[in-house]
């Protein structure tokens, strides 16, 4: 008898167990993604706020919104410099508007919505020109690498890390 009631009581468990796991994989499935299947986040909803174009983003997670060229994350809590903003070599970061922007292929993006101020570094290879482009697409500003600093933000339309 007590054999019966384990071989009955081990495949109930396993019932119990997967059907938790299934559920949980649901309603996290859920909670990530929108309607039509698409993951969405509060972050990807910060980005795009503040990014112009046809921008799909290649790898989402709760951390960051990766645009193949582009990681975007939310930028550290508190007043922060540009000695506070961590940016790999070879790259161009920014922190608009509490989102932290490291763009890393070399092409021009199209913002829209930044405003104010906030630190950036540019730490590409030695020299690399960095180009922040007004509404009519000339050049407002550039950054010769290695700079960093504080910009002012608006009105930026487009740049080009490179």
């Amino acid at each position: 008898m007590g054999e019966s009631t384990v071989n009955i009581i081990k495949p109930a468990a396993l019932l119990v167990a997967a059907t938790a796991m299934v559920a949980g994989s649901t309603v996290a499935a859920t909670a990530a993604t929108d309607p039509d299947g698409t993951r969405v986040t509060s972050l990807q909803t910060a980005a795009d706020q503040v990014l112009r174009g046809d921008y799909k983003p290649v790898k989402v997670t709760a951390n960051a919104v990766d645009y193949g060229g582009l990681k975007v994350t939310d930028a550290p809590k508190g007043k922060l410099g540009a000695q506070d903003l961590a940016c790999g070599y070879g790259h161009l970061c920014m922190i608009v508007k509490g989102t932290k922007f490291d763009f890393y292929k070399c092409q021009t993006w199209n913002v829209h919505n930044w405003t104010g101020d906030g630190p950036f570094t540019n730490n590409q290879t030695p020299g690399t020109v960095a180009k922040f482009f007004n509404q009519n697409g000339s050049v407002r500003w550039t950054s010769t690498a290695y700079q960093a600093g504080t910009a002012t933000w608006d009105p930026i339309w487009s740049l080009r890390p490179c």
